[in-house]
C-alpha cells in the first residue's frame, strides 16, 4: 500500500512496511551509511543514516526505522549533518592517519564520508588504537587499527559464508573483531573466500599482496616468468582499468603481460576444460559403478578447506581433480618446462584470479611436486591492475596478441565454469557428449541458471537420469542437507562458496552491487552463446594436449599429476 510523506517540505510516495531509508533511495534521495549492507536486517550501528522527525525529540536511523504516513522527514538539516559530521570526527579521533599507504586510499568509504561532509581539521583527539597487524594468513591481512566496528565483515561471515570465522571481543573502549580467543587467522576457522574483504569499508581486511615478489622476479634475466589467468580476470582488467570490454580485450591483455616482462602468457582456461574432461570421467565411472553417494567438485578453495574442517565425512565423495589454476599450473612446471628445456625451479609461475582463496590453495601440501610448487604466486585482479599501472602501460594503444601454446584456447564452458552452476553444466554437457556423441539443448540447464541459493535438475542422458544439485553460497548447504536427509539421491553436487560464484569473487574491482554482478553472469553467457566450440573435446588445445604433448612426456602421460588429495582439517579454534 502506498501513501504519501513529506521530506525536505516535499511529498513523496511510501510503501507500508519499508524503512524509511529504503523510501528515500527510492524517491532517489541519499543518505550516508556505513553498517548497512543490502538485504541484511538492520542493525542502526554506525547511526550515520540519522534523519530528523517531526515530533521526534532524538535523531532516529534511517535504515531500521520503517516508514508511517504521518511522518515529516528532514534529511539534510543542520542538526543532521553536525550529528554525522560529529559520528565521522569520532570514528577519525583514533583512526590512523595513513591514508597514503592504506590499501584503500581513494577507495575508503570513511575517508569519502569525511570528504562529502567538509571535515578538514581534527577537532577530536582519541586514543589511538594500537597497529596489529595479523599476516599469519595466506591470503587476508587484518589491520585492527582501520577497524571502524562497523560489523560488516562478522555478518558475512556468520550469514553468507556460515564459517563464523569472526566476531567482536572484550566490551567498551577494548572492544574489536577478531577470531576465536582474539588468536591470528591462522588458527582460526577462516576459509580464506575473502567476502569480508569486500564488504570492509576501510582496509582493516584486504588481500594479502604479492606484488613484491612479482616485481622482484621479473627483473631476474635467468628465470623463465610466466602468467596464468581466467577469463572473469579479462572482464575484471577491463573494470578496473576503466576500459569497455570487447572479446578481443583478452589478445590486449596477453600484449600487456608480456610489455610488464613476463615471458610466456597462457589461459587457465585450458586448465578448466583438463577440470572438466577429468571430473567428466570420475562422474562416468560412478554411474557405471552405480555408486550411490554424490560426487562433489572440488574447484573451489574455500568450499574445500570449508569442508575439511566441518563437513569431513564429505571428503571421500570430493572430486580429486585438482582445480583449473593448479592444473594449468603443474603443467606449466612440466610440460612447458620439457619444452623449453629448463628445470621447473627455473620458471616462476604466477596466477592471476578473481579468488582470494586461490593464494591460500597455492600453498597446500598436495599442490606441489617433488617439493616445487604448483604456482609460486597469486595476483588478484586488483593487483594485476596496479601492477599494470606500476609498468606504466599505455593500455589504449597497444597491438593485439595471442596466448603461448600449448594453453592458447579453451571452449566456452571454461568460461561458464565462471559462474555458479557453471561447472556442473559443462561436466554435464561432456557427459551428455560423451554417451551420445551430440551436445544436449541449453534449455536443459534452465533451472541450473536460475537465482536462489539452491538448484536442482534432472537432466536425461539417454536412458540413464542424472540429478545435479548446485548449491550457490555456503547457506545453501542446509537445503541440501534437508534434501539428502529426506532421501534425495544426486549424482553431482557443486558448491561454490561466493554466491553468485566467481563472478562475485573477492579479487574483484570493489563493486559488490547485484547488477554489477549480473552484469558479468551476462557477459559469461553471451560468451556461451556466441562462441563456437562449447565443448573441452572440441577445443583445439585439449586436443592437442591430450593427443600429443601429454602422451609424448613421461612425467604427465598417466595424468596423475592433475589430482589431488583432501583431509581433515582440525581447526584449533
Amino acid at each position: 500500500m502506498l501513501f504519501t510523506i513529506q521530506v525536505n517540505n516535499k511529498k513523496i510516495k511510501a510503501e507500508k512496511g519499508e524503512t524509511i531509508l529504503s523510501a528515500l533511495n527510492r524517491n532517489g534521495i541519499i543518505i550516508p551509511t556505513l553498517c548497512r549492507m543490502k538485504e541484511f536486517t538492520p542493525t542502526g550501528a554506525c547511526r550515520m543514516c540519522v534523519v530528523e522527525v517531526e515530533g521526534r525529540d532524538r535523531l532516529v536511523t534511517a535504515c531500521s526505522q520503517p516508514v508511517e504516513e504521518w511522518m515529516k522527514i528532514k534529511t539534510h538539516s543542520p542538526r543532521v549533518i553536525m550529528a554525522r559530521k560529529t559520528i565521522v570526527e569520532l570514528l577519525l579521533s583514533n583512526h590512523p592517519d595513513d591514508c597514503l599507504y592504506c590499501d584503500r586510499n581513494l577507495n575508503c568509504e570513511l575517508q569519502r564520508l569525511a570528504e562529502e561532509l567538509n571535515i578538514r581539521e581534527r577537532r577530536i583527539r582519541g586514543r589511538k588504537i594500537k597497529p596489529r597487524l595479523d599476516q599469519s594468513s595466506p591470503a587476508i591481512v587484518r589491520e585492527l587499527s582501520k577497524c571502524i566496528l562497523c560489523g560488516r565483515c562478522v555478518r558475512v561471515c556468520e550469514e553468507v559464508i556460515t564459517s563464523t570465522s569472526l566476531d567482536f571481543i572484550n566490551k567498551g573502549r577494548e572492544t574489536h573483531v577478531g577470531a576465536a580467543m582474539d588468536r591470528d587467522f591462522n588458527f582460526s576457522s577462516c576459509i580464506h573466500c575473502g567476502q569480508c574483504v569486500l564488504v570492509c569499508p576501510t582496509g582493516a581486511l584486504h588481500e594479502k599482496h604479492n606484488i613484491t615478489e612479482v616485481q622482484e622476479y621479473l627483473n631476474k634475466p635467468d628465470i623463465i616468468k610466466v602468467i596464468q589467468y581466467s577469463s572473469m580476470v579479462v572482464y575484471g582488467i577491463a573494470e578496473e582499468l576503466g576500459m569497455r570490454y570487447t572479446k578481443e580485450f583478452d589478445r590486449i591483455l596477453n600484449a600487456i603481460l608480456r610489455k610488464i616482462g613476463f615471458d610466456k602468457v597462457f589461459k587457465t582456461g585450458t586448465g578448466t576444460d583438463i577440470c572438466i574432461t577429468e571430473i567428466t570421467g570420475q562422474l562416468a565411472d560412478k554411474i557405471e559403478n552405480k555408486v550411490d553417494t554424490p560426487l562433489y567438485i572440488s574447484a573451489c578453495p574455500a568450499w574445500v578447506k570449508f569442508a575439511e574442517q566441518f563437513i569431513p565425512s564429505l571428503i571421500p565423495q570430493l572430486s580429486t581433480v585438482k582445480s583449473p589454476q593448479q592444473i594449468t599450473g603443474v603443467l606449466i612446471k612440466t610440460l612447458v618446462a620439457g619444452q623449453l628445456g629448463v628445470k621447473p625451479e627455473e620458471i616462476f609461475s604466477v596466477s592471476a584470479t578473481p579468488c582470494i582463496a586461490m593464494k591460500f590453495e597455492a600453498r597446500r601440501d598436495g599442490m606441489m611436486r617433488k617439493g616445487i610448487s604448483d604456482v609460486d604466486s597469486v595476483l588478484t585482479v586488483r593487483e594485476l591492475a596496479r601492477l599494470i599501472r606500476l609498468y606504466g602501460i599505455d593500455t589504449t594503444n597497444i597491438e593485439h596478441e595471442p596466448a603461448d601454446e600449448p594453453m592458447a584456447g579453451r571452449s566456452s564452458s571454461a568460461v561458464l565454469a565462471e559462474v555458479s552452476g557453471g561447472l556442473a553444466e559443462g561436466v554435464i554437457r561432456s557427459y551428455h557428449f560423451m554417451k551420445l556423441d551430440k551436445e544436449p539443448d541449453k534449455h536443459l540447464f534452465k533451472k541450473l541458471r536460475s537465482g536462489g541459493s539452491f538448484r536442482e535438475t534432472t537432466v536425461q542422458v539417454g536412458e540413464i537420469e542424472v540429478k545435479i544439485a548446485v548449491v550457490d553460497g555456503l547457506t545453501g548447504l542446509e537445503k541440501l542437507k534437508t534434501f539428502l536427509a529426506s532421501g534425495e539421491k544426486y549424482d553431482l553436487v557443486e558448491v561454490m562458496t561466493c554466491p553468485g560464484g566467481c563472478v562475485h569473487g573477492a579479487g574483484l574491482p570493489f563493486n559488490t552491487s547485484k547488477d554489477e554482478i549480473k552484469s558479468r553472469s551476462k557477459l559469461v553467457y553471451q560468451a556461451d552463446d556466441t562462441e563456437a566450440i562449447n565443448l573441452p573435446c572440441k577445443s583445439p588445445s585439449l586436443i592437442n594436449l591430450y593427443g600429443k604433448h601429454l602422451k609424448g612426456n613421461s612425467d604427465i602421460a598417466d595424468k596423475k599429476i592433475f589430482f589431488t588429495h583432501f583431509e581433515k582439517r582440525n581447526v584449533l579454534l
